[in-house]
């Protein structure tokens, strides 16, 4: 039998590098143009029956076995297709930034939580805890440098949280700081560095990695594809996590080795918080985004999995410190069984529903709406419901006696 040489591409084709020296594939192509680039292309080898081509290969085959060939081939075309459409950055009209906070970050996910992206949730979370107007625009499109989430205002784009913040600090005169000393300061800053460039990693494994099955269930994508988009994304994610934590160095450790230093990170941030109301005392500060965009999602994106079930245990204070953030600056993220501290081990999956979010055009705390879209009045200590917020409504007594009845 005799065999050729040729290269496969991700597009539907064959190139045979035996014979033809031109490579002229049959796209069509007009002389002038270049030849099709072949990234992530792979040699390959094929039968050949008397020097017909690729479709010669299958001549001697069954007609069973040439639509199975055809039928996989267009399945491979299709997939890369849809492949080019996730990762593609579309060309967006352009928007009319002038005076307004334009927050591009993920697509709201299915489980009622606003983002699974702790650095989009910390963002958010900063402005309404600063009470400034934003408008969402959940497009999927990176900034320039390559991040999620970004701003623009005024037609100045600013990606990076801290430069977000630093550039919001100095356009509107915003500071959630102002309030700590130099001391704070530096504290503030020590534990927003080791939520972000450690605890970060180790609940990304968790979400990614690990949890990667109940992620994939939350990820919020539509269309005729969407299982299939899903998947390609959240395995794509998957290993994208992994090659980063691996150039960290906390990937290089054991399964066990990185849950041992996250159960250390959040023993700190239980230790620091104690008893107050926001890590740094009575009053929020820029900090409290950091910690909260983290922890909320071990406290409701990783179901079952050791954050949780430490958050949700030994360390309730850090719990409780969630639930006060959001029923405060989140009025209208509630789940359907808020009466529950928490879901019992006998719930089944079909009795777990969540309310989605409502994407309001332009956000302020101190204004927000009700399920009609009504415009209500909200004082800065009370949620949707008009029930005050104070450390009484998140008692400790609460969280024991639930851990008692299970």
């Amino acid at each position: 039998m005799l065999w050729g040489v040729g290269l496969a591409a991700p597009r539907c084709c064959v190139a045979d590098l035996s014979r033809n020296r031109s490579l002229a594939l049959g796209w069509g192509a007009a002389p002038e143009e270049p030849p099709p680039a072949f990234y992530g292309a792979e040699i390959v080898a094929f039968p050949l029956s008397g020097g017909g081509g690729t479709m010669a290969a299958l001549g001697s085959d069954s007609w069973w076995k040439k639509t199975l060939y055809l039928t996989g081939g267009a399945l491979l075309a299709a997939a890369a297709y849809l492949l080019h459409e996730l990762l593609a950055i579309r060309k967006e009209e352009e928007l009319d930034s002038k005076d307004a906070i334009i927050l591009h970050q993920f697509s709201r996910p299915r489980n009622g939580v606003p983002s699974l992206s702790p650095f989009c949730l910390k963002m958010e979370t900063y402005l309404r805890m600063a009470d400034l107007p934003y408008q969402n625009y959940f497009d999927g499109k990176l900034s320039p440098q390559g991040k999620m989430p970004w701003i623009e205002y005024n037609h100045k784009k600013v990606s990076g949280t801290e430069f977000i913040i630093d550039f919001l600090e100095e356009k509107l005169g915003v500071n959630l700081n102002k309030h700590l000393g130099p001391h704070e300061r530096a504290v503030s800053r020590a534990v927003t560095k080791m939520v972000e460039e450690h605890l970060y990693w180790t609940l990304a494994y968790c979400q990614w990695v690990e949890n990667l099955h109940e992620t994939q269930k939350m990820v919020s994508l539509f269309g005729p594809f969407s299982d299939l988009l899903k998947w390609i994304f959240c395995h794509l994610t998957k290993g994208i996590v992994k090659r980063e934590m691996y150039g960290h160095g906390i990937g290089r450790f054991s399964e066990e080795e990185m849950y041992t230093l996250m159960e250390k990170d959040m023993r700190t941030l239980a230790g620091l918080l104690g008893d107050k109301k926001y890590i740094m005392g009575s009053t929020v500060s820029t900090v409290d985004a950091t910690v909260f965009g983290h922890l909320a999602q071990a406290m409701w994106t990783l179901p079952g999995t050791r954050p949780e079930r430490l958050i949700k245990g030994e360390l309730i204070n850090l719990a409780m410190y969630c639930e006060r953030i959001r029923r405060k600056f989140w009025p209208e993220w509630h789940h359907d069984d808020d009466n529950t501290l928490y879901e019992s081990e006998e719930s089944s999956e079909a009795s777990k529903t969540y309310s989605p979010l409502q994407d309001f055009s332009f956000y302020s705390r101190t204004e927000t709406f009700d399920e009609e879209g009504n415009s209500i009045s909200q004082t800065p200590d009370t949620d949707y419901t008009g029930h005050s917020l104070f450390d009484s409504d998140v008692d400790m007594d609460e969280y024991r006696d639930h851990e008692q009845c299970k």
